[in-house]
């Protein structure tokens, strides 16, 4: 084999180093690039400070965990939270399910505080009463609700929601099985107390729990809550007329005691006795960016705080003329007709109509609300309201006036619920539930004084006193819902 001749292995060998070659050459440059990658980073990051944090936030933003069937976003509330937009964690199916337990709830509350209307006029001859005895039922029902609505911010702080709201619909499954029996008229009253305190436990636990879901939903989720609040007010006196006018009329409460189990299995089942935290995440987030700093926390309680702020006091006494009229034009207006406008046992339908009024006001009128300002609302539908109360007054027309009282109903039905779609926004989010529960205190002696005032006046009197008060204390809202609105809220959001 000459020298300038190729053998195989030479050729081999080369080969062999030139891959080598490759190789290290593509892993330089990997090296080269990387280098690079840090060098660019360092000086992105030197330009913007912010940089890796946001990286950080978009890769928790896309990390999601699976529950069941259902998916939750991780990490993106948190982001969310600081740039001011505020979206729900749980999913809209879940959501509905919470709302379809509340409305239930809600359900009970209007069938409880509507069904006295038609059932006074057989309470006072079973237990033989005038006017102002059988008006004690409001008082002591007023007895309980007061101290539950006062407590409900402190107890849902110490208890939980979900533990609060089933120790309410236990304690009503209760008095609902005492009131069946028709005990002695003192033990009634005794039973209305238990019965007015776990109202205020579930109505306050309602509220406060919908004001803490997104801001977004907030205003339709009060509307649909507080019309199902409205249409057990229209179903229980339907049901209530006609075991009115039966030997054993208190069996109604047997209609209710049912009810009333069914809430319990509601409540307990998709509430599983945990914290509002627990069930919708966010309102953690809310209630920690709204928290307050250590100076201010030490500063005084809760309860003080709400105490000094004028609007919170102007919305109270907003909500003691406003549910006191609602109450009192649904618990007196079968008497009122029966007595002055020739109305039959047929006329406790009108307070059917009246709260019917309620609920269709509450979900028809959401647009127009959202178009015309709930601020600037509250004045037109008032007025209208006085209006058409004062052609009842007026007018002895008992088909005009059982057709006027369903439309103060619907023109009165927004006023709850706008007003707390107001409040959540105006005051601050660490005093919300206590506000709340005290505005609703408010609500209740409302409540409870109004329609016992008519019945001691009435006593001699007459009913016809009904009217001239309706209007008086509608003519007040006007200028309390103007003072609530110009009143400053320090530390709002």
């Amino acid at each position: 084999m000459s020298e300038g001749s190729s053998s195989p292995i030479a050729t081999a060998v080369p080969s062999k180093n030139a891959s080598k070659a490759s190789l290290e050459k593509t892993r330089m440059e990997s090296i080269d690039e990387k280098l690079d990658y840090t060098s660019e980073k360092a000086l992105d990051t030197a330009t913007h400070p912010n940089h890796d944090r946001d990286v950080e936030k978009a890769a928790l933003a896309s990390t999601a965990v699976q529950l069941g069937d259902e998916k939750v976003t991780v990490g993106a509330n948190e982001g969310a939270v600081a740039n001011g937009s505020e979206k729900s964690t749980i999913s809209l199916r879940q959501e509905r399910i919470y709302m379809a337990v509340l409305c239930w709830c809600m359900f009970l509350t209007g069938w409880n505080s509507a069904t006295l209307g038609p059932l006074l006029p057989t309470i006072q001859k079973h237990y033989h009463v005038n006017y102002a005895i059988v008006s004690m039922i409001f008082v002591s029902t007023c007895c309980g609700t007061i101290p539950g609505s006062v407590a409900s911010g402190y107890l849902t702080d110490r208890l939980g929601f979900g533990k609060l709201i089933a120790l309410g619909a236990f304690l009503q499954l209760g008095t609902y099985s005492v009131l069946a029996a028709a005990p002695p008229f003192p033990v009634f009253c005794i039973i209305y107390m238990l019965n007015g305190l776990a109202g205020a436990l579930q109505t306050a636990s309602c509220n406060i729990f919908v004001t803490g879901m997104a801001p977004e939903n907030r205003p339709s989720n009060l509307g649909i809550m507080h019309a199902m609040f409205g249409t057990g007010a229209l179903v229980a006196p339907l049901v209530a007329t006609q075991f009115a006018q039966q030997r054993h009329w208190s069996f109604h409460y047997l209609t209710s005691l049912g009810f009333a189990a069914v809430n319990n299995v509601l409540v307990i089942v998709v509430f599983k006795w945990k914290r509002q935290e627990q069930l919708i995440p966010e309102a953690a987030s809310r209630r920690a960016a709204n928290a307050p700093d250590a100076e201010s926390s030490n500063g005084g309680n809760k309860l003080l705080q709400i105490w000094r702020l004028p609007t919170v006091h102007f919305m109270s006494l907003f909500l003691f003329l406003y549910v006191g009229s609602e109450i009192t034009t649904g618990g007196w207006i079968f008497t009122y007709l029966l007595n002055y406008r020739g109305g039959g046992p047929s006329a406790g339908y009108v307070s059917s109509g009246f709260f019917g009024g309620l609920t269709l006001g509450r979900v028809a009128l959401l647009q127009v609300n959202r178009k015309i300002g709930p601020e600037r609302v509250i004045y037109i539908y008032t007025v209208l309201s006085i209006a058409l109360e004062l052609t009842i007054w007026f007018v002895p027309n008992l088909i005009e006036n059982a057709v006027a009282v369903s439309f103060v109903g619907v023109f009165l039905g927004p006023f709850y619920p706008i007003l707390l779609g107001v409040a959540a926004r105006k005051l601050p989010k660490r005093l919300l539930a206590g506000s709340i529960g005290w505005m609703s205190a408010c609500g209740q002696v409302g409540s409870a004084m109004f329609p016992f005032v008519t019945g001691a006046i009435a006593s001699k009197h007459g009913v016809q006193v009904l009217q001239p008060l309706l209007v008086a204390m509608m003519s007040a809202l006007l200028l309390l819902w103007f003072l609530a609105m110009r009143s400053k809220v320090p530390g709002g959001p």
